[in-house]
């Protein structure tokens, strides 16, 4: 009785060479772009060492490191709870982007880190951020804890004179950083970056 013989799967360089042989001057036009890794919207850091590796708390007084969520993406992002418009825009956008990515988003951790820890209490953060997501994490810590996880990260914010019914508001760096598994800055989204692009992006850095 004749076995039959097992098939060999083509390596994919050898492939792609098989591809040039066959089809000629158009595999030359198609190739490079077969090759070429997917654009990203947001702006590509360089980077190779993971971030420094910054201690708040979350609801419930539960001490949170960034090493602690390594293995996910890390969508993280300084803003405030009294924050008039900016901040309730990012996370309503990043919570559409997990939304259109699917399944996979259980990879993506977002994380609020508040600039206004007098007033955000990590329970009082914890209400608003999973207002947006009730997957969204958000940390808070004593005055000098924030400023020393905004320094180390390259986050900027200072207090000024607000309305009467604010009392006082909060300039400070509005982009969004997202680290990979390993905890290694790659993005930086503005905040005009919109959900479609945003889940483009995300999608990309969970497949390497």
């Amino acid at each position: 009785m004749r076995m039959d013989q097992p098939r060999r799967r083509l390596s994919p360089p050898l492939a792609l060479a098989l591809l040039v042989l066959l089809a000629g001057p158009l595999a030359l036009a198609v190739v490079p772009r077969l090759l070429r890794p997917p654009a990203l919207h947001g702006l590509e850091l360089q980077g190779s060492k993971p971030a420094a590796d910054i201690a708040l708390t979350a609801a419930g007084g539960r001490t949170v490191r960034l090493s602690d969520l390594k293995g996910k993406l890390v969508v993280l992002y300084f803003g405030y709870t009294f924050c008039p418009d900016v901040c309730p825009m990012t996370l309503a956008k990043l919570a559409q982007a997990r939304s259109l990515i699917g399944a996979p988003a259980a990879d993506v951790q977002v994380v609020m880190v508040t600039v206004d820890p007098e007033r955000d209490t990590p329970e009082l953060l914890h209400r608003y951020v999973t207002n947006f997501d009730p997957t969204f994490l958000g940390l808070s810590g004593t005055p000098d804890d924030i400023a020393a996880a905004a320094t180390a990260l390259g986050i900027y914010y200072r207090k000024h004179e607000g309305s009467a019914a604010t009392g006082y508001l909060v300039d400070h760096t509005a982009t969004t950083l997202v680290l990979d598994r390993q905890g290694i800055p790659r993005l930086i989204f503005p905040p005009d970056q919109e959900s479609p692009e945003i889940a483009a992006d995300l999608r990309v850095l969970l497949g390497r």
